[in-house]
Order: structure tokens, then C-alpha cells, then sequence
């Protein structure tokens, strides 16, 4: 298992694209600390963004995880690259040559996406935990380590964005098409199917189907954490409005996910198996 991953963390090493992806996607989640130094000063409007209680636990592990999921089209570039590297520059012919075998290869690309997946995981509660150890205005340990669910809903969230990616640059081969297949996806689930269902059945058919298709399943597990903050549940209440919104992190939706992860995995070896290379 560490020799496969091994050959995998060499190949994305020796490739500079991916070296550059990589780091900017941990850059990019180290700045949301610069979000606490965001200040308005303008006359007798003072603001100040850490003071609003966005770092404080545990709303803290929502937010934050919800921003660094939002960043992870950083590593879908790098999966189908290597898919498609593995093509262009014929490594996977060679691979296989050399005694690998095709259910290994696959084993080798999870292994990457799901050490992928645990290195952000723990990346983003290294960083959410400095942040609200420093801005939070609730230290107790059992507030601390409470809703930690949304790191689970987030590696859940990756691994099967990112088997989903790998799919797509084994079945497409090329990046850039494999990306313009994840966009068009994309727009069948939310316009195409998401329409064609609620014209058939109704609205709320459409939202009890839509919960199901890959790329939706994968959006539930972390929804918006905005309208739970409680200056925008205040400014709603003056209005005499109120927000009923569910943003627990669900069995279910992480069992979806995981059966899309399962999914997509086997269909990459079924692919790869009956291809000829």
C-alpha cells in the first residue's frame, strides 16, 4: 500500500502544475485567517470581523469547512491531470508493464485521493482550531469539540468529489474535457434534471430525487452557514421573518456519498479492466 502511494506522490512531484495547484490550495484555506483582520473604519462605523463571532466554537468548524470545500476544483485539476499525464506520457502502459497490475493502479490513484482528502481534513481543523482559540468567545473544551461532524461531512465531501474527478479522467482521458464534463454534469443535475422532475412532479419530488444524484448528495453534507449566523437571523427576525433551516450534518447523506465514492471507484477499475492500453 505505501509503495503504490509511494509512485503516486513521485509522479505528482516530478509534475510542476501539480506542485503549484497543491500549495495554492493550502494557501488559499490559510487565508481565512485573513479574514479576521478585515476592519471597517468609517467615522462612527466601526466593524470588525473577528469581533461579529464567525470564529467562535464550534459555528467555527461549519463555516470554515464549508469555505475550504468551496476550494476543492484546486485539486480536481490536479486528479484528472494525472489521469491524463498517465495517458499522454504513457506511465500507465509502462506501469502495467512493469508487473503493476490494473486493479493496483486504481488502488494507488484512491490511495492519493484519500490521502488527499485526510491531509485538507486535517489542515482545516488545524487552522479552524488556531482561529477560534484565538477570536472564539467560547473556550470550554466540550464547546470546542462539539459539531466536529462538519469535519467529517468534509472529508466525506472530498473523497467522493475527488473518486467522482478520477472517474472522469479515466473515462475522458484528457483534462481539460474531463473538467468540461464536471461542468456540464454539473449543469444536467441542477437544470435538467432538478426542471425536468419538478415540471413532472412537483417541487418537492424534485428536492427528494435531487438528494440523491452525485453532485447534490455531495453539496448536502455542508449547506450555507451564513443565514446561521446570528447577526443575519436578527436582521431576518426584524423583518418577522425566521429561518427553519436544517443544517445538521445527516447519516444519510454521508451513507449517499459514500455509496457515489464506492460507485465511481469501481466503475474506474470496470473502465480501466476493459480498455485496451
Amino acid at each position: 500500500m505505501l509503495r503504490l502511494l509511494q509512485i503516486e506522490f513521485i509522479k505528482l512531484w516530478n509534475n510542476n502544475a501539480s506542485k503549484v495547484l497543491i500549495v495554492s490550495y493550502f494557501v488559499l484555506i490559510l487565508c481565512m485567517a485573513l479574514i479576521a483582520a478585515i476592519k471597517f473604519d468609517i467615522g462612527p462605523i466601526q466593524f470588525h470581523v473577528a469581533e461579529q463571532g464567525i470564529f467562535n466554537f464550534p459555528y467555527i468548524w461549519h463555516l470554515n469547512t464549508w469555505i475550504a470545500s468551496g476550494l476543492k476544483l484546486f485539486f480536481a485539476i490536479v486528479i484528472v491531470s494525472m489521469m491524463a499525464n498517465e495517458y499522454s506520457n504513457k506511465t500507465l502502459k509502462q506501469n502495467l508493464i512493469d508487473g503493476l497490475s490494473k486493479k493496483e493502479f486504481i488502488a494507488s490513484k484512491f490511495l492519493t485521493v484519500f490521502a488527499f482528502s485526510v491531509v485538507s481534513t486535517l489542515f482545516v481543523f488545524i487552522v479552524s482550531l488556531v482561529l477560534g482559540l484565538f477570536y472564539s468567545d467560547f473556550t470550554e473544551v466540550s464547546i470546542i469539540f462539539s459539531d466536529l461532524e462538519y469535519l467529517l461531512a468534509y472529508f466525506i465531501k472530498l473523497l467522493g468529489f475527488f473518486s467522482f474527478c478520477l472517474f472522469l479522467g479515466i473515462l475522458v482521458k484528457r483534462s481539460a474535457f474531463a473538467l468540461g464534463f464536471l461542468i456540464i454534469w454539473f449543469a444536467i443535475e441542477n437544470l435538467g434534471i432538478r426542471f425536468l422532475v419538478w415540471w413532472l412532479a412537483g417541487k418537492e419530488a424534485s428536492a427528494s430525487v435531487m438528494k440523491f444524484l452525485p453532485l447534490e448528495s455531495m453539496s448536502n453534507l455542508i449547506k450555507e452557514p451564513a443565514s446561521r449566523f446570528k447577526a443575519v437571523q436578527s436582521m431576518v427576525e426584524q423583518v418577522g421573518e425566521q429561518f427553519n433551516k436544517d443544517y445538521a450534518v445527516h447519516f444519510y447523506e454521508i451513507l449517499i456519498v459514500a455509496c457515489w465514492t464506492a460507485i465511481f471507484i469501481y466503475l474506474s477499475y470496470a473502465l480501466l479492466k476493459r480498455r485496451d492500453l
